[in-house]
C-alpha cells in the first residue's frame, strides 16, 4: 500500500490541476461506484437521509465513528452488515480495511458522524483509497447545528438578527491560536457562532472573548447530544455559560452556539412574504 501521505499529496496535486470529471457526471443524491462517505446525522437513526439509510441496508461492511454515531441507527439499520468502529485506527489501517473487502466484492461503507464534510477528516481517506484505486463518494448529512437550531425552535439566520452563520472550532491541539477566529464572528454582532469540538474549552474560550472585550450578556446556548435521547440544553451568556457547562460535568458531544439568534428574538419581519418578492411582475404587467 502506498504510504497515505503520499497518496493524499499526490491526490491534492492532482486537484490542483484537474477537476474530477464525476463533478459533471453525478449529483448528490447519485449512487455510484465505489465507497461511500455517509453522513449518520447528528444522532437520532431518523434523520439518517433516504440515500444513507439505503447504502448502509445493503452494506457488507460499516465502517462507523464508533460512539459518534448512534448504536441504535447500526442496530436497525446495519443488522445484516458487518460493522467496525474507526476508533483507535490510523489511515494505515483504515484504508486496507476498507480496500480488501471492496476489492473483495462487498459493498462497503463509510458512515461519518454529522456531515462528513464538517470536520470530518474524510476527504484524506478518500484520497488515499482513490490512489489504491477504490473510487469513493460523498453523501450528504445533518450537521448537529441544523439539529440544534431545530431542537431551539429558531433558525441560524434571522432578518436584522444574524446574516451569517460561521461553523468553527476553538484552539487547541489541532489549531493555533491565531487559526482561532471565534473573537472575529461574535465581533462582528451579525452572526450566529457554531462551535464544533469545543465542548472541553467552553469555560477558556469565553474568557477570552470577555478578554477582549466582548459583551457578557451575549447569549450562548449549548446543546448536547443533539438529537439524541439523552439531549441537553444549556442557556446562558459569554459571562455564565463556562461555569454551567462544567458544572454539568460535559466535556465532548456538545455543540455551542453564540449570537442574539439563538433565541429567537428581536427579528423583522422578511421581505419574502411580505409581497417584495411579486412586486416585480405586478409592476411589469402595469
Amino acid at each position: 500500500m502506498t504510504d497515505p501521505q503520499d497518496a493524499i499529496d499526490a491526490e491534492g496535486d492532482a486537484r490542483a490541476t484537474e477537476r474530477d470529471p464525476r463533478i459533471r457526471e453525478h449529483n448528490a443524491g447519485d449512487q455510484q461506484e465505489g465507497v461511500p462517505f455517509i453522513g449518520a446525522g447528528p444522532g437520532d437513526p431518523k434523520l439518517l437521509t433516504v440515500a444513507g439509510k439505503e447504502l448502509v441496508e445493503a452494506a457488507d461492511l460499516v465502517v462507523h465513528a464508533g460512539s459518534l454515531v448512534n448504536s441504535e441507527l447500526l442496530e436497525e439499520y446495519c443488522a445484516d452488515a458487518e460493522t467496525v468502529s474507526s476508533i483507535g485506527k490510523d489511515l494505515e489501517e483504515l484504508i486496507p480495511l476498507m480496500r480488501d473487502a471492496y476489492r473483495d466484492g462487498e459493498n462497503v461503507v463509510r458512515l461519518h458522524s454529522g456531515d462528513p464534510a464538517i470536520y470530518g477528516a474524510a476527504l484524506e481517506q478518500m484520497d488515499a483509497l482513490e490512489h489504491e484505486g477504490v473510487p469513493t463518494y460523498f453523501v450528504p448529512g445533518v450537521t448537529a447545528a441544523f439539529a440544534a437550531s431545530a431542537t431551539l425552535r429558531t433558525q441560524l439566520t434571522l432578518n436584522e438578527v444574524s446574516n451569517h452563520v460561521a461553523f468553527t472550532r476553538p484552539q487547541g491541539k489541532t489549531l493555533d491560536a491565531e487559526e482561532d477566529h471565534i473573537g472575529e464572528f461574535v465581533e462582528m454582532g451579525d452572526v450566529t457562532t457554531c462551535i464544533y469540538l469545543g465542548t472541553h474549552a467552553v469555560a477558556d474560550t469565553m474568557d477570552r472573548l470577555l478578554e477582549d472585550g466582548h459583551d457578557p450578556e451575549t447569549p450562548v446556548t449549548v446543546v448536547y447530544h443533539a438529537s439524541w435521547p439523552d439531549e441537553d440544553i444549556i442557556e446562558g451568556t459569554i459571562e455564565t455559560i463556562g461555569e454551567k457547562v462544567e458544572d454539568a460535568g460535559y466535556r465532548a458531544s456538545a455543540l455551542v452556539l453564540i449570537g442574539e439568534a439563538v433565541t429567537g428574538a428581536g427579528y423583522e419581519r422578511s421581505y419574502l412574504y411580505d409581497g417584495w418578492a411579486n412586486r416585480g411582475s405586478g409592476e411589469a404587467d402595469d
